[in-house]
């Protein structure tokens, strides 16, 4: 049998889904999935970003030409729509990723259900990660 937690938690899933801008998100998501050039270029432009990324921590210096085969390929990928609309629906569905953990990261640090004030001061709380 659930806990109570477990019900509202559920409840607060369902109310996400039952969103209108929830449909959009998932319909970009799968138009992307099912694009196989798209995902290729993504895929593409991730390798080579993860490529500069450990070539610089490494202590490696880049090279101009590196970072414009990259930026070329990125303004590529961000000119596809399909992609695009990938990218964007991520940033929908981790903004409200973020603004549930804050609420429960909040109240937890708290002990009580904060205010809209206390939710706007920042930071989630000590350990959260959150970068604000």
């Amino acid at each position: 049998m659930p806990t109570i937690i477990e019900e509202k938690t559920r409840e607060l899933c369902e109310t996400i889904v039952a969103q209108p801008e929830w449909a959009s998100i998932r319909n970009r998501i799968e138009a992307f999935l099912s694009d196989t050039g798209a995902r290729g270029h993504y895929d593409n432009v991730n390798r080579k970003g993860q490529a500069l990324h450990d070539k610089q921590h490494g202590g490696q210096a880049l090279n101009g030409d590196e970072i414009a085969d990259f930026e070329k390929h990125r303004d590529e990928l961000l000119k596809n729509p399909v992609a695009r609309g990938f990218l964007d629906a991520q940033d929908e569905l981790h903004e409200i990723q973020h603004s549930v953990q804050k609420y429960v990261s909040k109240t937890l640090q708290l002990g009580r259900v904060p205010t809209e004030g206390e939710l706007a001061e920042g930071g989630c709380g000590h350990g959260c990660g959150c970068q604000h």
